[in-house]
């Protein structure tokens, strides 16, 4: 009989060989594994070995050169740091007086076990000690670059790191460190060559990725470093920087909406650095105001005061948010939209002069201040009149002034009024005193906001 074209003695034997075969394979894994075993335990016996003699011979003579060398090489090697850091320390002291110990070598992993213990000084005087000794060596360099860079010694730190990057172009650690070091001293275009590959590589390193979007944010690629940001606004470490500087640059291009959302979630983090934490909520008041909460903005400048009441303005915000704050006008006045703004010029035009015939003739808007020509009628006088309405709480100079004038000439207007939110300053006082102009300044102009709702 036959099954699918074979006969049941051809399954028979393909049966035989499919079990041989699988027979095979387990017992050749089996003396691989075995063979593995035995290595690993032959390892073990020579590092036991060379540990037991070699404390055999220092219970002897503590200053043995070979036994320490022995020891050390096994704390380095099982990664006992600390244990190698203070025998290899001994070995440095018996390198003036024993040729037979490399000081290069001690020095450089006494070094390197330092660094491992984070004892950073004590890395950086033996491994520059390992240098002198012979110059360039790739660990050697590295790791000194690496310790110049933790020392702010960027330029130093980058010419280390070139060289030992130039030796093994993909170590990614060196690459790494180049790459932030790069951010540090302005090279950006480098610097996200380097971080791009390391983060191919490392996809999770924070660090890295914050010093990318750096390196964006200083090329003027606001759209690729504003992404990263965004992306590390939630992680504990790097979030409320990423936060503010998102929120930064959403503030800058008039992305209100977003930059508030930036700087609260930037204020959300539990630890927040003191110089962070003070300029979010400096710049959140800022992005309140621009959209025209300054009752929100106000209690979070207090809290900017309270942490320091030199920063920045924050002294004159306040007072100047505290009266914007109660005077909805003067919101409007001083931060309301064009529209809004020319709105609210309108009425102080129409309501200024009391029981009058108000006809607007003429409007011209700029960035820094409205102009409104009107026909004024009385009962006891007449006149065309310009009112020139100055968006600052600054204070208004000399030359605004003077270009008043020119226009009311030009206009063949009768008189000027100046309103503004801020102060005259003495020349521009001292120029009005001859002509028809009347300057009205913040102690005044809430009297003419008032007016508009007459």
């Amino acid at each position: 009989m036959t099954v699918m074209g074979l006969d049941y003695l051809s399954i028979a034997v393909l049966l035989i060989i499919g079990i041989i075969f699988l027979v095979a394979i387990t017992l050749v894994v089996y003396g691989v594994r075995k063979r593995g075993s035995h290595k690993d335990r032959n390892a073990r016996k020579d590092r036991d070995t060379r540990l037991r003699e070699a404390n055999k011979t220092l219970s002897q003579d503590p200053r043995n050169a070979e036994a320490l060398q022995t020891l050390a090489e096994v704390y380095f090697e099982d990664g006992a740091w600390e244990k190698a850091l203070k025998t290899y320390g001994a070995l440095i002291s018996l390198c003036a007086t024993n040729p037979d110990i490399s000081e290069f070598e001690v020095s450089l992993r006494y070094g390197l076990a330092a660094v491992q213990l984070k004892q950073y000084e004590e890395a950086y005087k033996s491994l520059v000690v390992a240098n002198s000794l012979k110059p360039d060596g790739f660990e050697v360099i590295s790791n000194l670059g690496m310790l110049e860079y933790r020392r702010k010694n960027y330029d130093k730190a980058a010419t280390l790191l070139r060289k030992a990057l130039e030796q093994r172009p993909e170590h990614t650690a060196t690459m790494r460190t180049l790459g932030l070091t790069l951010t540090k001293i302005h090279k950006s275009k480098d610097a996200v060559t380097l971080l791009r590959k390391v983060l191919d590589l490392e996809p999770d390193d924070k660090e890295a990725l914050f010093a990318l979007a750096g390196a964006y944010y200083e090329l003027n690629a606001s759209d690729q470093a504003v992404r990263i940001y965004t992306h590390l606004r939630a992680d504990p470490v790097f979030g409320p920087h990423s936060a503010l500087i998102a929120g930064t640059i959403h503030l800058k291009s008039n992305q209100f909406e977003k930059a508030e959302m930036d700087f609260e979630l930037g204020l959300r983090h539990e630890k927040i650095r003191p110089d962070v934490l003070i300029e979010l909520r400096y710049r959140l008041a800022s992005s309140y105001v621009k959209q025209q909460k300054v009752q929100q903005a106000v209690p979070v400048l207090q809290q900017v005061y309270d942490m320091n009441p030199e920063y920045k303005d924050v002294q004159t915000q306040i007072s100047r948010y505290q009266a914007l704050s109660r005077d909805r006008n003067l919101q409007v006045f001083l931060m309301a939209p064009s529209s809004e703004f020319v709105g609210l010029c309108r009425k102080i035009v129409l309501n200024f002069f009391p029981q009058s015939k108000v006809k607007i003739t003429d409007m011209v808007e700029k960035n820094e201040y409205a102009d409104l020509l009107a026909e004024i009628e009385t009962s006891k006088w007449e006149d065309l009149i310009l009112f020139r309405f100055i968006r600052t709480s600054g204070q208004v100079g000399e030359l605004m002034l003077r270009d008043l004038h020119s226009r009311i000439k030009d206009l063949k207007a009768g008189r000027g009024f100046c309103l503004s939110a801020g102060e005259y300053s003495p020349g521009a006082k001292q120029f009005v005193e001859a002509r028809l102009i009347d300057l009205i300044d913040k102690e005044e102009l809430p009297k003419a906001l008032k007016k508009a709702d007459a």
